[in-house]
């Protein structure tokens, strides 16, 4: 299976990501040449790698008869200091809500994902500390 995208420029640091029916615009700030018109890239490299592993854990979830009320999942990314900065470090906190949540349950899906299902956290695995939390919120 392939996937293609065309990313085209749009004036200035603004880039236009179309990506089937969608797009996203990409931009710097105006202190670097940009309008702030979208995100910058890498963070959207954070936002992949959520939406990747919150759809493998809804739906291993869903499979073992569990539906949270509430999943967010808070991811923080570590930059080298030199160039290129790249991420070293990221942290996927994932939130819970949802009545009769087994924290043995949580721990199996999230694993299930990053580790067989979520091809985002695969790629990323092979350069960057990838770890994760669980927290169940009252």
């Amino acid at each position: 299976m392939q996937n293609a995208i065309d990313v085209k420029w749009k004036g200035k640091m603004s880039f236009e990501a179309e990506i089937g029916d969608h797009k996203i615009t990409m931009d710097l700030d105006e202190e670097r040449g940009g309008q702030n018109s979208g995100p910058r890239p890498k963070p959207l490299m954070l936002a992949s790698l959520g939406g990747c592993t919150g759809i493998d854990v809804i739906s291993i979830l869903k499979k073992m008869k569990i539906e949270p009320e509430y999943l967010n999942m808070h991811i923080v990314g570590e930059q080298s200091e030199e160039i290129p900065k790249k991420y070293e470090k990221i942290k996927v906190i994932y939130e819970f809500k949802g009545k009769n949540l087994k924290i043995s349950k949580l721990k199996q899906a999230i694993e299930l994902s990053q580790d067989k299902y979520c091809g985002v956290s695969a790629v990323y695995k092979q350069s960057i500390d990838l770890s994760y939390e669980i927290r169940i919120l009252e």
